[in-house]
């Protein structure tokens, strides 16, 4: 399928547990460009400033690390994301830290506020954490317990200062429009999850969120998980991809930040996001927690730039 693609890099790395994941997009673009530079002088690109600066100080939000400044880069994306939507491009964004996803979800929802949003999240983790629940405190573990809402959570664990709170309340109500919940839990499916805290586990069953634990998938190509899922998202009118690396496998790369075994392969990664991209529905992919300084030979930049190479060229 042709789409008028535009690269958006995000560099932000303040919602990640390790230094890195920053310098993921400009990996990508730099390794691009020394295996000849096919995507970058093809499709138009942009990067947002970042607070990765920030990070020199502690933060004072114990159960949202630098909360107030991932608020504020997730408000970035979101413009920048919606302007080009409002041109008829298709974003494809390369992030740091899966923090992010947070503004790309409400960057979605908000630009089609009638319209039901399905999200596809592929990912060893669920990444439903809050503030009440979060073992790390690190918000890349957050992204979809702020877009689901309030009610699908488990029991609290933790007792978040009152700061944290307000903050939470505005993170979780992102975008010009307010809009939450983003994504209701029968609008999400999983693939690729394995690396569950006990509370997450505890939603995705009390909500009965659809996914794809490694076991399920044995007997399945990916063609088949792929087309299971916009079945399965058949009544949303728009989807959002989410495809964190460590989806994949360590033998692929270890190049971030919470690599787990028994991941997809590369070619399956491929083979997956292949046929989703086909779909008419997607209408925004997001690749995130690329970490170069964790890597050898940049093998998880390669990697993705095999992956974009097959799905735009």
């Amino acid at each position: 399928m042709e789409r008028n693609v535009i690269i958006i890099e995000n560099p932000s790395e303040i919602g990640a547990g390790v230094r890195g994941a920053g310098l993921g997009p400009v990996a990508v673009r730099m390794e691009e460009h020394r295996l000849g530079n096919h995507i970058y002088s093809r499709f138009p690109f942009k990067n947002i400033d970042s607070y990765n600066h920030e990070l020199v100080r502690e933060s004072p939000y114990k159960h949202a690390k630098y909360i107030d400044f991932i608020q504020k880069q997730n408000e970035r994306l979101v413009e920048e994301v919606q302007d080009e939507l409002k041109l008829g491009r298709f974003p494809l964004i390369i992030s740091g830290d899966h923090s992010n996803a947070m503004g790309s979800i409400a960057a979605m929802r908000d630009f089609y506020p009638d319209k039901r949003l399905g999200v596809i999240w592929i990912d060893a983790h669920a990444d439903l954490h809050t503030p009440y629940t979060t073992p790390s405190g690190n918000v890349h573990g957050m992204p979809l317990g702020a877009s689901l809402g309030e009610g699908y959570a488990s029991d609290a664990t933790n007792t978040p200062h009152a700061n944290t709170l307000a903050a939470w309340e505005q993170l979780t109500h992102l975008g010009p429009k307010h809009i939450h919940p983003k994504v209701e839990p029968q609008d999400l499916v999983m693939i690729a999850i394995r690396d569950l805290e006990d509370e997450e586990w505890q939603d995705i069953d009390d909500n009965e969120i659809m996914n794809y634990v490694p076991a399920r998938m044995l007997n399945k190509t990916m063609t088949e998980v792929a087309e299971e899922s916009l079945e399965y998202l058949s009544a949303c009118d728009h989807i959002y991809i989410s495809f964190d690396v460590d989806s994949m496998d360590p033998s692929v790369s270890k190049g971030t930040g919470t690599s787990v075994e028994n991941g997809l392969t590369l070619d399956q990664a491929v083979e997956l996001l292949s046929v989703l991209y086909q779909s008419e529905k997607v209408s925004c992919l997001e690749i995130t927690e690329i970490n170069p300084l964790i890597d050898v030979e940049n093998k998880m930049a390669k990697a993705v730039i095999h992956i974009l190479r097959k799905l735009l060229l």
